[in-house]
């Protein structure tokens, strides 16, 4: 009864949640607004129903606290940044450097990976190594990251049991990393409740990951192929680093591990949210065409032609700020300390800050007509998406910003030219195009694209 009447009182007195009552009003400092929510699970039961970034956009929205909005989830204290601003004070700053590191983010290896190392030396070096030495990686798709990563492909016909465990593998992946888990946020839990069987099934994966990343590399050990020459690939690089720059075999796995890992996401899914678009906007199309016959005069398109092509580069933009894959920029900052921002509010130090991207490129504020998808406000303004306006920026920004992001815009763009300078595409009259919303890892369409292409002449 004690505990209740505690818990009860400390949530009355706690405006933002109970992980808010030792933090949250320094002296002196601007307060932070946000929701009491419930005691012990602060606004976690409002969270973990919907999709989150549009709860907690309609959240700031109606409190009037887009520059920041403070919450509990359970006993971690959350900030929120809806406004470019405020998300370019937490992005590039070094305070705001490491990640909260989510149970299963530990469990499959990532924290020893570029995304989750904490900011010190080991990060650097991976950023050093995969910032020096990207131009390896050629194209994004399962079997192009596999290609251009491992320098091995697959075949349909010849390969199709390896190739499905790589993709059960990355699938399963993908499940644990996006999925809510309660016990990230009330610890406690994991001693009775895990009704998605999370740590379990991170057992079962790891050795699996192992398997398969172990074995290639030792298969590059073991070939005189990959010594230099353009045939080098991204294992090749890191089994030729030497010295202060050389890895052990575990920390190859986990940066190799997360190169397929996330050179199989947002590619893939932003590629379809573009083809949607394009689908549903039969206009957008037809300048799509005209641009595209132009550029690819002799009939084919390469890397080069990507910069000629103004309209679809703006197509492409418009896509990331409708639909932008990682809406709270998929994994959150940690603040090493107490962080005085700009505009009077104090951020203490161990509290989580998201960045509301979906928030910021839906925001009327921000942008005219939020709702319409138009490429040509991207013809008119010249808005920069690799971190540098952070009025879009779906890489993110700062330290942490996105290493192979130039390399993804690039492949989907090019990805899209080819679809449609080749086929005039239609909606599929059984499966009209549904652009309804799944949070897990990155935000997918909710029901896959179905669409009729007709081979132009």
């Amino acid at each position: 009864m004690a505990f209740v009447t505690l818990a009860v009182l400390t949530w009355a007195f706690a405006v933002g949640g109970v992980a808010w009552k030792n933090g949250r009003n320094h002296r002196g400092h601007r307060f932070i607004p946000g929701p009491r929510g419930l005691p012990i699970f602060g606004s976690l039961l409002t969270l973990s129903r919907g999709l989150a970034h549009r709860t907690l956009a309609s959240m700031a929205w109606s409190r009037d606290s887009t520059q920041l909005m403070a919450l509990s989830l359970g006993s971690t204290p959350v900030v929120v940044a809806s406004d470019p601003h405020t998300a370019r004070e937490i992005l590039t700053s070094i305070h705001f450097a490491d990640r909260p590191i989510k149970q299963s983010a530990k469990s499959l290896m990532f924290s020893r990976a570029i995304g989750f190392a904490p900011n010190g030396t080991y990060w650097r070096l991976l950023r050093r190594i995969a910032s020096g030495h990207l131009k390896h990686l050629q194209f994004a798709s399962l079997n192009n990251i596999m290609g251009s990563v491992f320098g091995k492909r697959y075949s349909m016909e010849h390969d199709s049991q390896d190739l499905e465990e790589l993709r059960g593998i990355v699938r399963e992946g993908f499940e644990l990393l996006g999925a809510f888990n309660w016990c990230d946020y009330l610890p406690w839990l994991n001693y009775f409740y895990d009704p998605l069987r999370i740590n379990e099934r991170c057992l079962k994966l790891v050795p699996r990951v192992r398997k398969l990343v172990k074995g290639i590399i030792e298969e590059h050990r073991n070939s005189e192929s990959g010594k230099g020459g353009d045939s080098c690939d991204f294992v090749d690089v890191l089994l030729s680093l030497e010295g202060q720059e050389k890895l052990e075999d575990d920390d190859m796995v986990a940066v190799l591990w997360e190169m397929i890992f996330r050179g199989t996401d947002t590619t893939a899914l932003l590629t379809e949210w573009v083809m949607a678009e394009v689908v549903l906007h039969p206009e957008v199309q037809e300048k799509l065409h005209s641009e595209l016959d132009m550029a690819a005069k002799d009939g084919s398109l390469a890397d080069a032609d990507v910069a000629k092509l103004p309209y679809l580069q703006a197509v492409v933009k418009e896509t990331l700020r409708v639909h932008p894959p990682g809406p709270l920029l998929s994994w959150a900052r940690l603040s090493t300390s107490d962080v005085q921002l700009s505009n009077g509010m104090v951020i203490p130090a161990n509290t989580t800050a998201m960045v509301n991207m979906w928030a910021i490129t839906h925001d009327p504020h921000v942008w005219e007509d939020p709702l319409e998808f138009k490429p040509e406000r991207f013809i008119e303004a010249d808005v920069d998406v690799r971190g540098n306006d952070l009025r879009l920026a779906p890489f993110g920004a700062g330290r942490r910003v996105c290493p192979g992001k130039n390399l993804g815009l690039v492949t989907v763009t090019l990805w899209v030219a080819k679809l449609v300078h080749s086929f005039k595409w239609k909606q599929d009259v059984d499966h009209p195009v549904d652009l309804g919303e799944v949070l897990k890892l990155s935000c997918e369409m909710k029901y896959p694209l179905c669409a009729v292409a007709m081979q132009r002449k």
